[in-house]
């Protein structure tokens, strides 16, 4: 069998780590390469991954100058060229050049906050520093928050992102943050119209955190954008999907309107399960097929009930497909579901299972199938 992909393993190792050592040692004289690298190596053995990112820092630290000022300037010298211009989504950066972002917490919070601010404006343009930001905006809300305003400005998409990205209310892995939706959305104002993906997409993603609390907010504001006019319709189009996708998920109905979508939609629906029994590791084969009296537009979800351990379950809603339906023009979908039996995140258990077909946020269908 093979063995399990280590995302911890695949980003820090010997030529990660040799990457570092290097970039360290050209730019700082007198920094032992070989001695970092040794001794970053022979600690990762038991840590986990953001654990592996602070032993990182831990080991720099110990060859750079204690002065905080003088670490910054010494970090700033160190670094890589600025990720590329050239490049508009997709580019996150090495995980190895957090540690500028981890000492500035360590180091700068309390009392050397502008300069910290001025390494993290520098290191994000070679890593996304959404993870070390947000301890200022907790710790100094109104100076990092005036920061970020400026920020919102500058010439280069990784600082601009890291206003949005940075100050979302859930960002994945990162520290919650102390900041009301009136505090961050007009920064999302000045960022909607931007030009690059990167950037928009991390305003959707951060619309969306919003949205598990506060819907009527998130809607209020994508329909002040659309009135506004300042960002392309398509690419506007795109970023109200993305941020309303979990309330999509959930039907609701001014979600769905403000897509297009009318939860009333007399729409006829039918699902055929090709493989009733499948095994874990096999697909589940099924199609759908959909009817209506009128010309209509559908967003067609499929949502799985996974059978778990002492009968309890648990739902997952997957994306099927955009269309249009017709009179006398029925549609019909077909889709190949994997069921991964080698799933880091979501194990799968033998039992019953429950497929529903989801049109304009409303159940339609329903069919079972049996994991083998």
């Amino acid at each position: 069998m093979a063995d399990r992909f280590s995302l911890k393993d695949h980003l820090f190792n010997a030529e990660t780590v040799g990457q570092l050592a290097g970039e360290y040692a050209a730019a700082l004289p007198g920094f032992d390469a070989d001695c970092f690298r040794e001794e970053a190596l022979a600690g990762f053995a038991d840590r986990e991954l953001l654990q592996r990112l602070d032993w990182l820092a831990d080991c720099a630290e110990r060859q750079l100058p204690r002065d905080f000022p003088e670490m910054a300037e010494a970090l700033e010298a160190a670094m890589p060229a600025p990720l590329d211009p050239a490049r508009s989504d997709d580019d996150f950066g090495q995980f190895i050049h957090a540690v500028p972002g981890i000492l500035a917490v360590r180091h700068g919070l309390e009392d050397h906050r502008e300069r910290a601010l001025d390494l993290i404006h520098a290191a994000t343009q070679r890593f996304s520093m959404e993870f070390y930001v947000r301890p200022f905006l907790n710790r100094w809300p109104e100076e990092t928050l005036a920061r970020l305003a400026v920020w919102a400005e500058d010439r280069n998409y990784h600082v601009r992102r890291l206003v949005s990205e940075g100050t979302r209310p859930r960002l994945p892995w990162a520290k919650a943050v102390t900041l009301t939706p009136s505090l961050t959305l007009p920064l999302l104002d000045r960022l909607h119209g931007d030009m690059t993906r990167y950037v928009t997409r991390s305003v959707a993603n951060h619309l969306n955190d919003i949205a598990k609390k506060e819907p009527a907010t998130v809607l209020d504001r994508l329909a002040d954008w659309r009135k506004a006019g300042r960002q392309d319709g398509r690419e506007l189009a795109w970023m109200a999907r993305h941020a309303l996708r979990t309330l999509v998920k959930q039907g609701d109905a001014a979600a769905l309107a403000h897509l297009g979508y009318s939860t009333e939609a007399p729409v006829e629906a039918r699902l055929e399960i090709a493989t009733p029994s499948p095994n874990i590791g096999d697909v589940l084969a099924f199609t759908c097929h959909l009817s209506a009296p009128d010309r209509l537009p559908v967003l067609v979800d499929y949502r799985i009930s996974f059978a778990r351990p002492g009968g309890k379950r648990a739902e997952k809603v997957f994306k099927l497909k955009q269309a249009e339906l017709a009179p006398g023009e029925p549609l019909s979908i077909s889709k190949k579901h994997r069921l991964k039996g080698d799933a880091t995140t979501f194990t799968l258990h033998p039992g019953r299972h429950d497929l529903t077909l989801q049109v304009n946020g409303v159940d339609r269908a329903t069919a079972t199938f049996e994991l083998r």
